[in-house]
């Protein structure tokens, strides 16, 4: 009997050790966890910087109302006025909802094929949008969620908070001396 009781104690000792090592092996992997989390919100890597400002201009067409600047100075007379996005004050996500779902009761399009057939953009479905005085247009095309993201990402990079476009921001966010970049002093 005596050996039996030792045994189980022993068993429960080790058991216990086993269980500790495990937790502190959990601990010491948090931080390499946490750091591969931080990892997602470090700057974005300049080739998806180029794809984006290549979406914005291309695919997107965001020019078309925004301007190449992204300055509210449009490209087409035939679009709607879009915002100055150097001057605003939307963060990533902000922005990324923004061109997924549109702006209700705005000229801004959602670029989410999606947006409104199950109420993943602002809880609201197409019938909902009937009842906005403004229509929504539809997009010049639709985006995929990685496209949106990149765009996003573009703009937070380039655009945002940047202020007015002179030479040197010019020639910053072409990359080079374009045309464009010519019209401003240096």
């Amino acid at each position: 009997m005596t050996d039996t009781r030792e045994q189980s104690r022993w068993l429960r000792l080790l058991s216990r050790g086993v269980v500790s090592v495990a937790i502190a092996a959990g601990l010491l992997a948090a931080p390499t966890a946490r750091g591969q989390g931080q990892a997602q919100t470090q700057a974005p890597d300049p080739s998806d910087i180029a794809e984006g400002m290549r979406l914005y201009q291309q695919k997107g067409n965001c020019q078309a109302c925004h301007g190449w600047a992204a300055d509210g100075r449009k490209t087409d007379n035939q679009m709607p006025d879009g915002p100055n996005l150097r001057e605003t004050r939307l963060n990533r996500s902000a922005l990324v909802m923004t061109i997924k779902c549109g702006r209700l009761a705005t000229q801004m399009p959602a670029f989410d094929k999606f947006a409104y057939s199950d109420g993943r953009c602002y809880g609201k479905k197409e019938a909902d949008l009937k009842s906005y005085p403004t229509r929504m247009p539809d997009p010049p095309s639709t985006l995929q969620q990685r496209e949106i993201e990149l765009i996003a990402d573009f703009l937070v990079a380039k655009v945002v908070g940047k202020g007015p476009m002179d030479h040197a921001k010019c020639l910053e966010y072409w990359g080079s001396d374009v045309e464009a970049c010519r019209d401003f002093p240096k």
